[in-house]
């Protein structure tokens, strides 16, 4: 075995639909290369699989470079995996060593069924943003929303929230699968800026119900959510969005 590749122990969780009970099953992934992405070790697994007539292993995926949330995968009971700050699809083989066992679930999360394998189904999160996550009043072109005067502290902080990918991650890592941190992320990036304040009320209002009625649990501080976070979207976020709903429910009464 060369220095540049490596041999892996891979314990899987295999579902065949939302139905069906699932149970891990071991695979053996050979000669991988340490310049591999987790994905691209995948693939190569399936590839075998495929070649031997079984049914691949069905994970999430798109862009593949960080961008799209879509590489949902727990990985030795983390979320995306060893890296702070990684997404799965970016999580290379070199984080690992040679005859490694590595255990591979999808998020767990009662929101987040699973559909099969490691893929699960997170439409929760299409419907919170569908109550709220949006601004309707017309913004105008790019040089007259660069005209608007927007503290540079408020800008920066908007850009921050606005980097949250909808992974999931946050979910699948909170002992009480909250949504807090998405939740909050897109209230925050929109209430921060001016072109966000007509339906700022409401926003928060909406999206926290639609969490609630998601079956999303409640936050209680523990910090998870942020530490695997991708994006690193701080807890400071839940902190506005808490202030947030409560000064909307109040202008309610």
């Amino acid at each position: 075995m060369s220095e540049t590749t490596m041999n892996l122990t891979l314990r899987v969780w295999r579902q065949k639909n939302a139905q069906s009970a699932g149970t891990f099953v071991e695979y053996e992934a050979k000669n991988i290369s340490v310049d591999m992405s987790f994905l691209e070790m995948l693939d190569v697994v399936n590839e075998e699989l495929t070649a031997r007539g079984e049914d691949p292993i069905a994970f999430d995926h798109d862009c593949r470079e960080g961008i799209c949330g879509m590489c949902s995968l727990t990985i030795n009971g983390k979320a995306h995996g060893p890296l702070e700050a990684t997404t799965t699809c970016q999580l290379h083989m070199r984080s690992f060593k040679n005859g490694d066992a590595i255990t591979v679930e999808p998020w767990r999360a009662k929101p987040f069924p699973v559909i099969k394998d490691l893929v699960t189904d997170r439409s929760a999160f299409d419907r919170i943003i569908q109550v709220g996550g949006f601004v309707s009043v017309s913004t105008g072109g790019a040089p007259d929303g660069n005209a608007l005067p927007i503290p540079k502290t408020d800008a920066d902080a908007a850009m921050d929230a606005a980097q949250c990918i909808g992974c999931g991650a946050c979910v699948a890592a909170c002992k009480n699968a909250s949504a807090m941190l998405f939740v909050a992320a897109k209230v925050g990036h929109l209430g921060l800026l001016p072109q966000g304040q007509t339906e700022r009320d409401r926003r928060v209002l909406h999206m926290v119900a639609q969490m609630d009625e998601e079956g999303f649990g409640n936050c209680t501080n523990i910090g998870s959510c942020s530490a695997v976070c991708p994006k690193e979207i701080g807890q400071d976020f839940i902190s506005r969005l808490n202030r947030d709903f409560l000064k909307a429910s109040l202008r309610a009464k």
